[in-house]
């Protein structure tokens, strides 16, 4: 019999409160080494505040979060980064006097044995996100679809096995969208890399997710294959009948 694959990131009855407002209730789901799962839902659902409790920024008040098989939950930001997980903001905020080079260049500092190395790899880096020829420039001189390739570069400098992306798709032409989603979709493959999104570009979540897990009111509503979770009364009556109205 064949061992049955472990889950990469395991988030388990995930709960985070804020002055008696619930904002994540009893979230579990499971994320497999190098699948791309999407997580939806309308604003104000818990997305982001789901994000900040993996990436150690927020503490959980009950539950549990594993990667890798090691339970993360209560770790500080760096060291859960440290260990493999990386991410994106929706605001994104690179150094705006620094060169696109050199913002890659200081998220790979935390593998590379220097400064030289860590250039080579955002070059590397650069040139996957299409953004080699502006690795000069500085980051204040970016156009919205650059800034937000470069905030997926400076996140995948740490050399993650899994990356949160928060919304890099927002904002976006449908070109742009697909240009994205056709640089994550080669990452993923040739880098065996775990993708967790938060992203209310449903042409982007059709394309990418394996998985979709559904938000609203902080709790899990829905999760399955796409095709079948944008098909679910409860996902449209929420979330996708709300955007159509839109």
């Amino acid at each position: 019999m064949s061992a049955v694959a472990q889950p990469l990131l395991a988030v388990r009855n995930a709960t985070k409160r804020f002055r008696g407002l619930t904002a994540v209730s009893d979230v579990s789901f499971a994320v497999m080494p190098a699948e791309i799962f999407a997580v939806i839902g309308p604003n104000g659902a818990g997305k982001t505040t789901l994000f900040n409790l993996i990436a150690g920024a927020f503490a959980l008040d009950e539950g549990e979060i594993h990667f890798d098989g090691r339970r993360i939950d209560g770790q500080s930001p760096d060291k859960i980064c440290e260990q493999g997980i990386a991410r994106t903001f929706q605001i994104v905020k690179p150094f705006p006097e620094l060169s696109v080079r050199d913002n890659v260049a200081i998220g790979a500092m935390l593998r590379a044995p220097d400064m030289d190395s860590a250039r080579a790899a955002a070059d590397e880096i650069l040139r996957k996100l299409d953004l080699f020829d502006k690795r000069g420039q500085k980051a204040a001189s970016l156009t919205l679809p650059d800034r937000k390739r470069l905030e997926v570069a400076r996140a995948l400098a740490t050399r993650p096995r899994l990356i949160l992306l928060d919304e890099v798709m927002a904002g976006l032409r449908p070109t742009e969208t697909d240009h994205m989603v056709a640089a994550l979709r080669d990452i993923n493959r040739a880098e065996q890399l775990a993708i967790v999104m938060i992203e209310h570009v449903m042409r982007a979540v059709m394309a990418l997710a394996e998985r979709v897990h559904v938000l609203h009111h902080g709790a899990s509503i829905a999760e399955g294959p796409p095709q079948e979770v944008t098909r679910d009364a409860r996902v449209i009556e929420s979330y996708l009948g709300l955007k159509a109205a839109h």
